[in-house]
């Protein structure tokens, strides 16, 4: 990927030349966008060209390889990348500035309507159509503050959005908009860059702008436009931005699908007032669908990096960290690890809990295991686990709003944590796992027979 290609259509098509892009040409519906999405969950980014209805094209399962977003963020290895993700949310980097018209999503303009955005229903059950992959820029009122995060907006009407704001840095600066008596001007974007998105998506402290984040990630080839309206800075390259206010009005949000595959809870929340729309010649429409393995992986990416950060701090080495996907890449974490001494595993469990509160089961394996393969998480619980001596249980901790057996008044929850790595009172040698060293005309046979091949 060459430095510089920032705008979301032009990274397609270096995906394209490395075959990690499909472009569905046939006429589709937009519900069966979710379908085609979740069966081909990972796979190539999907590019629905035709969709019934729809006049520009829909793009799902952009950032659902780990893979794929090290090779757009320039890096070889996850421990790379979760060291340049940290290292640039502790130092953000300011980028130039620039003409409006400059910004590619000047091409368009439309007052108050976002009836040229191909906003679709998900699930059944759905409220109605959602966006999903929009990322919402604010400033404080108070102290110029600058915030951005993604957000799920429902659409109401053509002009009117409900967006779901949990009480983080962006309802922060809402309700200091709203206690001065005003309304919250806000950006929304979509359709820009992966390492947009991931830094977007994390949590660095208040006071950080997640776009110099995002500068950092792409060391420093993003070019910025300040908004005349509201003063927000954005992106020059973005596929469609929406300018509006979040209002004191509330209409009701939900159900939505979240990231453990059940519907999230009808409640009140604000609406947005659409001011204007942008669009950008040739605009893709990017659709992260809900639950799906994109949408656990930028939820859940920065979280693995603090594990891992916190992890290191207590043990030799940490191998490797996995938010899992049957817990919605945001509950359960299997960490692998080089251990020295024998309560280095509890050490782990409980340094993870403390990365990540909302992290209901841990379990810690050693450096042999590989953490994304259940077999093999599995097989070390069952050889290398004891309940009376390695079971961590930690009753009535802070939990996650996801987790619907959890007390959900208080955000209370049970965690457990599970030391499946060898003790030092054993020989080592009675835990060893076998180990096969075919030959060449053994790997050739099975390589043969794995692709379906039958022997003359």
């Amino acid at each position: 990927m060459v430095l510089g290609i920032m705008r979301l259509l032009w990274v397609l098509e270096e995906l394209k030349k490395d075959k990690e892009l499909v472009e569905i040409e046939e006429e589709v519906e937009a519900e069966d966008i979710t379908y085609i999405s979740r069966e081909l969950d990972e796979g190539p980014a999907l590019l629905f060209s035709n969709v019934k209805g729809r006049r520009m094209p829909i793009l799902t399962n952009l950032c659902n390889k780990r893979e794929r977003l090290m090779k757009l963020m320039h890096v070889r290895s996850e421990e790379e990348l979760y060291e340049k993700l940290l290292r640039a949310s502790e130092s953000p980097r300011k980028g130039e500035y620039v003409d409006l018209t400059s910004a590619s999503f000047t091409w368009r303009k439309r007052e108050g309507s976002l009836s040229d955005i191909p906003v679709f229903k998900y699930y059944p059950r759905d409220a109605g159509p959602y966006i999903t992959s929009g990322i919402v820029v604010a400033k404080s009122p108070r102290k110029g503050i600058q915030n951005a995060s993604i957000h799920r907006m429902l659409l109401l009407d053509e002009d009117k959005l409900a967006i779901r704001i949990v009480p983080r840095h962006l309802w922060r600066i809402y309700r200091e908009a709203i206690e001065e008596g005003h309304d919250l001007p806000v950006a929304i974007l979509i359709g820009v860059h992966p390492a947009i998105l991931v830094a977007a998506a994390s949590s660095p402290p208040y006071g950080i702008d997640e776009m110099l984040v995002a500068n950092a990630l792409l060391e420093g080839g993003l070019k910025f436009v300040k908004l005349p309206e509201s003063g927000i800075s954005v992106p020059t390259d973005v596929e469609i931005l929406i300018e509006g206010r979040i209002t004191k009005e509330e209409s009701y949000e939900g159900p939505f699908v979240d990231l453990l595959d059940i519907y999230d809870i009808r409640r009140k929340q604000p609406v947005i007032v659409v001011d204007r729309v942008w669009i950008s010649k040739n605009a893709i429409y990017h659709a992260i669908v809900p639950a799906s393995t994109e949408h656990k992986l930028l939820m859940g990416l920065y979280r693995e990096a603090l594990i891992w950060d916190n992890v290191r701090n207590v043990v030799p080495k940490v191998h490797k960290v996995r938010l899992t996907r049957g817990s919605g890449g945001w509950l359960h974490a299997f960490i692998s690890i080089e251990k020295s001494s024998e309560g280095d595993g509890k050490n782990a469990i409980m340094a993870a809990f403390a990365a990540h509160p909302s992290l209901k089961a841990v379990v810690v394996v050693d450096g042999d295991v590989d953490v994304d393969d259940l077999d093999q998480v599995e097989w070390a619980i069952a050889t290398r686990f004891q309940p009376s001596r390695d079971l961590v249980l930690i009753k009535c901790a802070r939990g996650s709003s996801l987790d619907p057996s959890a007390d959900q008044d208080n955000l209370l929850t049970d965690k457990i944590g599970i030391d499946a790595t060898r003790t030092f009172l054993k020989p080592a040698s009675i835990f060893e796992r076998v180990k096969i060293s075919p030959s060449e005309r053994g790997l050739m046979i099975v390589r043969r027979l794995k692709e379906g091949h039958v022997s003359e």
